[in-house]
């Protein structure tokens, strides 16, 4: 059962930058199985990273989107890292903190 108290710590990198890190209550991606959607207290899970958006719902501010072309992302003790093959953040408010 999800502890819907806590929050998950995430980090988005690109092969060659940074793209994003911070709090956030949900993120949702696609994976090479289909749609998923990590919210705090989730299991374990090391999924391969389809191309498509990851989005992500920050504790506090708007909701990032994230094109990616691939990757792959782990969720362990609500840490969720996502390594993209490539990352382009949806719009310039999305910025993220390191």
């Amino acid at each position: 059962m999800a502890d819907n108290s806590a929050e998950l710590d995430v980090e988005v990198v690109a092969a060659d930058h940074f793209v994003w890190s911070g709090p956030a209550n949900m993120v949702r991606a696609r994976t090479s199985d289909g749609e998923i959607g990590i919210l705090p207290g989730h299991t374990p899970v090391l999924a391969i990273l389809a191309a498509g958006e990851l989005a992500i719902e920050p504790v506090s501010g708007q909701r990032i989107t994230i094109s990616v072309d691939g990757g792959f992302f782990s969720v362990d003790r609500n840490r969720v890292v996502i390594v993209a093959d490539n990352a382009t953040v949806g719009s310039p408010a999305t910025a993220g903190i390191r």
